[in-house]
């Protein structure tokens, strides 16, 4: 594919995009922009109505309200194959009795493109996602890797407005799915294309995405980059979903002009950074506040932090590089992740006494998570669609 014929890159908004099954709503509210050349991710546990988000946006699934639209024009009612997005399922959805070569052209032999043109594209395509000489090899004959690399560029040799990926690499093992996730994004950033992605590994988010929007109970509850995701939750879930972190039950004090100050149910007290409004603080002052394992230093006895606290250990995991330490501090569980230096971690052992820290910025203060509510997520039925129909209706 020259430069001349790459694709003109798209922005994709969803505007208040709800989704009702029944009296079940699986998704409210939704918006999100995904910039042109922008790689979004939608993460979240299952029945958290990132899936439903995704095939709304596709068009196998119609909002109950609001809007999709592709550079300001909304696309609600144009059927799935008049949308030009490529989608990529995690079961891959090939044609069995056609060879990677075929599959990679059915789309644009739906198009009406000419039998050469539409061959040479294809075997273009395959070379550019690494299956040069493998082009007639039927699925069966193809790795779980290579299948998914057939789906890939059956979803780019079109040149579509935007990549719709749900769980793509769910189906392969660990070192197949990360040596995926780093071709995907190479080839993404090669080809310039906006992307929205569906997974519920946070690992795999953070690696591959520009932004991710965390979604629970049918909503997005936070959306950012995934170092604003993973240094500034907003709320318990976040917190506990992205990542490792220390979740201690508090009630935070937001008199005065400087940091808010926390207390745990021990009585222990210490100052806290926060992005909530400390107006919901007042309405709320029973939350919780956040501390990465890592942000939590073991001291020396000469060593001092900004916050400290005695504790006990209770337990000492080897992680190779890093070793976790399990304590009770002021009556409640804290975990550190620490170096796996010898003169650190040779006065670890259980039921020794150590002393902690950390600083003010690294204990973050967190609002109140979304209530279920009605949110209850009933199944789309589109697990009992096949998806090669889904894929005919696409293209």
């Amino acid at each position: 594919m020259s430069r001349s014929e790459m694709p003109q890159v798209k922005r994709v908004t969803l505007e208040n995009v709800s989704k009702a099954y029944g009296s079940f709503k699986a998704v409210k509210d939704v918006s999100l922009a995904i910039e042109p050349g922008e790689f979004v991710t939608l993460l979240g546990p299952s029945g958290s109505g990132k899936t439903s988000t995704l095939m709304m946006v596709a068009g196998f699934e119609s909002p109950s309200s609001g809007a999709i639209k592709v550079d300001g024009v909304d696309v609600v009612r144009r059927a799935p194959k008049d949308r030009n997005f490529g989608i990529v399922f995690q079961g891959y959805a090939l044609f069995p009795h056609l060879s990677a070569r075929q599959n990679v052209e059915f789309p644009l032999r739906m198009r009406g493109v000419e039998k050469s043109r539409r061959r040479s594209m294809a075997l273009e395509m395959l070379e550019k996602v690494g299956l040069a000489g493998l082009e007639e090899r039927r699925p069966r004959e193809l790795s779980g890797g290579q299948q998914q690399r057939v789906a890939l560029a059956r979803a780019l040799v079109f040149q579509p407005d935007a990549l719709l990926l749900d769980e793509p690499l769910g189906a392969l093992d660990k070192s197949m799915r990360e040596r995926m996730q780093y071709e995907i994004k190479s080839l993404q950033r090669k080809l310039g294309i906006s992307v929205l992605f569906v997974t519920h590994d946070q690992e795999e988010a953070m690696t591959m995405s520009d932004r991710i929007a965390v979604m629970n109970h049918g909503q997005i509850v936070q959306i950012g980059t995934p170092r604003e995701l993973y240094a500034s939750p907003r709320t318990p879930f976040v917190a506990s979903f992205f990542g490792e972190t220390n979740l201690l039950s508090c009630v935070a004090d937001t008199a005065g002009s400087g940091a808010v100050k926390v207390t745990l149910a021990s009585g222990f007290s210490f100052p806290a950074a926060s992005d909530v409004e400390r107006a919901q603080l007042s309405r709320h002052p029973e939350t919780f506040v956040s501390i990465r394992p890592e942000k939590i230093s073991v001291l020396a006895a000469d060593e001092r932090a900004e916050i400290m606290v005695d504790a006990v250990v209770r337990e000492v995991a080897f992680l190779g590089k890093f070793v976790r330490v399990c304590t009770v501090a002021s009556g409640v569980e804290i975990t550190s992740i620490i170096g796996n230096a010898p003169e650190r971690i040779s006065r670890l052992a259980e039921g020794a006494a150590i002393r902690l820290g950390w600083s003010r910025e690294d204990a973050k203060v967190l609002g109140v998570d979304v209530e279920p509510g009605d949110m209850q997520v009933a199944g789309s039925g589109r697990e009992t669609h096949d998806m090669s129909v889904q894929l005919r209706e696409a293209v």
